[in-house]
């Protein structure tokens, strides 16, 4: 376990010291979602053309309870384990490039959860209606690594949390198909 937590800790140090201070304040702007709104509507739009308002009404509630179980479980696992932020560990922060600090725990990644599993379920819609609809996986694969590069987690908090977003995005997933099945058009 000892060079498991290692490999983590050299890991985070060779990612977040690819950064440079161009680049800075372009991932400090990907990390928040907010900034990316324009692509969510874009995304909400797809969505209500393809499916129609009442299927759409039906994904936003499930999306919803998606996030509200995901941010509820993270935040016990995080209470739980207790695993300092890389910002906040002692041993680490000399080697680091820190931009901002977090003073909440860092396993596993809420982040990566959420991203991960939201764009798997709205994945397995849209991929009926557009052959490149794999490339919303981007947005969970480039929102992660912002975290890596602020030192807000470890490599393992993301993959830890893209583990739990994928099985959390399957529930979600098949409770939604099984809400749309039931509804009588």
């Amino acid at each position: 376990m000892n060079q498991l937590i290692e490999l983590d800790h050299q890991l985070l140090v060779f990612l977040n010291n690819l950064g440079t201070p161009f680049f800075d304040p372009i991932f400090m702007f990907i990390t928040h979602q907010i900034n990316w709104l324009p692509i969510f509507l874009l995304i909400a739009y797809l969505l209500i053309k393809n499916i129609g308002w009442k299927q759409f009404g039906i994904l936003v509630l499930v999306l919803t309870l998606f996030f509200v179980f995901t941010d509820q479980m993270t935040n016990l696992v995080k209470n739980n384990t207790q695993r300092l932020r890389p910002v906040n560990n002692p041993n680490l922060i000399d080697q680091l490039r820190i931009l901002r600090g977090s003073h909440s725990y860092s396993f596993f990644s809420g982040h990566a959860s959420n991203s991960l599993g939201s764009i798997f379920i709205i994945y397995q819609i849209l991929k009926r209606y557009y052959k490149y609809a794999a490339l919303l996986f981007l947005f969970p694969l480039i929102f992660a690594y912002t975290r890596i590069y602020l030192a807000l987690h470890f490599p393992t908090d993301i993959l830890v949390g893209y583990a739990f977003g994928l099985c959390s995005g399957y529930l979600f997933y098949w409770i939604y198909k099984k809400i749309i099945l039931s509804i009588k058009y």
